[in-house]
């Protein structure tokens, strides 16, 4: 057994109240001293002072919801604080109440048997903040793209199998003139048409032929129309709030964006999930599993069950899936995570090779923020060299070879028909 904790608290959070208890004295059969407070600021300032009064400086409690951040707002930097995973520190079903979990988690912790959940500074905190919020909002507009898009589907407009993008400048002006007017005039939608889409005139007047739509189903759109307008416009204010939070972290976002298939908005999403600090992990291993890019491990009986990735990494997983994505498409620029996704794609799929083409560009991503060096993985050459450059490194490669054998007696080197060494 490790060492205990010989003084800590186990807090059972809620949304009105909390049950706090301290553990003290003997190891097996611990002191316990239980309270019941409030979640208002004043009463949160009570029960840090309480925790003080009894010299306890280690608090554990679990993630419940966002219950937690008003209690670690208020303790943090006066006592150590660990947010556990709900499922680290669930009692069992029928003998559970709330003092009875707070004491359960205080026995936990003091075992140290929670492991502590990743909380960064609040800087980060902060910005993590904003770019969710963005991701929920970009979420949000493609929402609304499809569902103006249904819109004119359902009035028989069959534009969008004319143009490739409905959101288009072409596309959009004959939307706009279609929302206007009661007669459709289908010369006058041609006129609209701009670039290559001149070319498929005759298919744009086929599709605008049967289009019919009522005054209140315009009224929809246009209502649509704004709501879109208005995400847009909450994105860009977004952006530059975004923009003044990471200015600090320039150096580490340029130093993201060597990796191929990363861009800024995606570096700085990066860093406010995982921050800059990788020794809160201790190895990429552990980054990895937390990120939710590595396989499960359910054995029992000798069996082995579903090994399938696990569900942590809401935000941090789609954007490294989509930098992976962009690093295999990236073929002449740089070939080289294209080369070992191909690879992985033969033996275990398209989505497995994504997975792992997403998990090293996050390996990568602790040994560039941990070391400061800018992506230089050390097999690059191997993948990412000009072909003949590749076979003089391989002549060389075997004249060296050579060499070490005829030092050692191994071989001759008339047997090989080469001159003297």
């Amino acid at each position: 057994m490790g060492k205990t904790i010989p003084i800590c608290c186990g807090v059972d959070v809620h949304k009105k109240f909390l049950v706090a208890t301290i553990l003290t004295g003997d190891y097996l059969i611990p002191q316990c001293k239980q309270k019941h407070f409030g979640t208002s600021y004043r009463n949160l300032l009570a029960f840090r002072q309480w925790l003080l009064e009894n010299d306890c400086k280690d608090v554990c409690m679990e993630s419940t919801g966002k219950y937690w951040v008003p209690v670690w707002n208020v303790l943090e930097g006066f006592v150590r604080v660990v947010i556990a995973n709900p499922k680290w520190v669930s009692a069992v079903k029928g003998n559970k109440d709330d003092k009875k979990d707070s004491k359960w988690i205080g026995n936990l912790f003091r075992m140290g048997l929670v492991p502590a959940s990743y909380i960064p500074g609040k800087d980060i905190r902060i910005l993590r903040e904003f770019t969710r919020y963005r991701s929920k909002l970009v979420s949000m507009r493609s929402s609304e793209k499809c569902r103006f898009q249904n819109a004119f589907t359902v009035c028989n407009l069959t534009l969008d199998a004319v143009v490739s993008d409905m959101f288009g400048k072409s596309a959009t002006d004959i939307e706009n003139y279609l929302l206007e007017t009661d007669s459709v005039d289908p010369a006058h939608c041609v006129s609209l048409l701009q670039g290559s889409l001149k070319k498929k005139a005759d298919a744009v007047v086929e599709a605008v032929e049967g289009f019919n739509m009522t005054l209140e189903q315009k009224e929809r759109v246009r209502i649509i129309q704004g709501h879109f307008a208005d995400i847009d416009k909450r994105i860009g204010q977004i952006d530059d709030i975004i923009r003044h939070l990471v200015a600090e972290y320039e150096c580490q976002i340029s130093l993201l964006c060597t990796v191929p298939g990363i861009d800024r908005r995606l570096a700085i999403t990066i860093l406010s999930e995982i921050g800059t600090d990788m020794s809160e992990f201790g190895s990429s291993r552990k980054l990895c599993a937390w990120a939710g890019l590595a396989p499960g491990s359910n054995q029992s009986a000798g069996k082995k069950k579903s090994v399938k990735i696990t569900r942590a990494g809401v935000y941090l997983k789609p954007a490294l899936v989509e930098a992976a994505h962009a690093a295999v498409k990236s073929i002449e620029k740089q070939p080289y995570f294209r080369i070992k996704y191909e690879r992985i794609m033969k033996r275990r799929g398209k989505k497995r090779a994504i997975i792992a083409i997403a998990r090293m560009i996050l390996t990568s991503i602790y040994a560039m923020l941990s070391s400061g060096e800018v992506f230089n993985p050390s097999d690059l050459l191997k993948y990412d060299m000009p072909d003949e450059l590749k076979k003089n490194m391989t002549l060389a490669s075997a004249k060296d070879a050579l060499k070490l054998l005829v030092s050692l007696g191994v071989v001759a080197s008339c047997f090989f028909n080469l001159p003297p060494l």
